[in-house]
């Protein structure tokens, strides 16, 4: 199955998806489970029990997990081998180097880890894309409009007629012809969004924010349809840590369904 194609799999009719992301913070972690590596194993396979009839995808930010080292990386690949497979998995890695070493790198997380896609940053140009998108099974999502207020910094340069962010998303096509190449643009930009999504309807969209940085679920909704490519919505902290602890499996399910909800998502696993 493409990369393309498993996108559309994943996603309800409106084309819209619940993207869980695993982000284990050792000091936000409920009470039961120990503020260590085997407690943030016991936490996330915990989560991926909990969310998987509701996720179409998971998002593993690789951060999280490097940080504690070799052990920490040997976490990361027992997570990896443990998401659905029926799930788009991403590798929330936004590498972004030269063409020998971006085949290493994919090698990395294509072939030695089960990740369906990775995210990337787009700054050095198409060529550091495509050791990413040679293969029509994986697929990627580069850096356009990020959700953190220095966003404006670059990209929101503009030449006058067009803003750096538009021109990541109009190369798109361009550096991608399985199609299996999408774009990181934050529900933090309501306006911006629903204008991507009728400039560049066919570029699939990752879309964080909607949580605890309060974007707007509506925009995502509005800007949606079944003639425009697939969107996930990514969820991190406002699903994985209820402040309900002593309920914390029934506090992660009441908020999968919650955002659910919000995105007009019909649950049917």
């Amino acid at each position: 199955m493409t990369f393309s194609q498993k996108l559309q799999q994943v996603t309800s009719s409106l084309g819209i998806g619940l993207c869980v992301g695993l982000d284990p913070d050792p000091d936000r972690l409920p009470e039961q489970f120990s503020p260590d590596l085997n407690g943030i194993s016991d936490f996330l396979h915990e989560i991926i029990s909990i969310t998987k009839p509701f996720a179409a995808a998971y998002k593993v930010n690789t951060a999280f997990y490097e940080a504690w080292g070799a052990s920490g990386w040997q976490v990361l690949e027992n997570v990896a081998f443990s998401l659905p497979p029926n799930t788009l998995r991403i590798a929330d890695a936004k590498r972004g180097d030269i063409g020998n070493t971006t085949k290493h790198y994919a090698k990395a997380f294509f072939e030695r880890l089960p990740f369906d896609a990775i995210t990337l940053s787009p700054y050095m140009g198409g060529d550091t894309l495509q050791a990413y998108l040679e293969n029509p099974d994986k697929g990627a999502f580069t850096l356009a409009l990020t959700t953190n207020p220095g966003s404006a910094d670059l990209q929101h340069f503009s030449d006058g007629r067009t803003m750096l962010y538009q021109k990541v998303l109009s190369l798109i096509p361009t550096w991608a012809p399985h199609k299996n190449l999408g774009a990181v643009v934050g529900a933090t930009h309501p306006q911006e969004l629903k204008q991507i999504r009728a400039d560049f309807p066919q570029v699939p969209l990752l879309v964080p924010g909607i949580g605890a940085q309060g974007g707007d679920a509506q925009a995502i909704v509005d800007a949606s349809g079944p003639h425009r490519a697939p969107v996930l919505v990514n969820v991190s902290r406002a699903i994985i840590f209820p402040q309900d602890e002593k309920n914390f499996p029934l506090n992660i399910a009441d908020a999968c369904k919650k955002f659910c909800q919000l995105l007009n998502i019909k649950i049917e696993k």
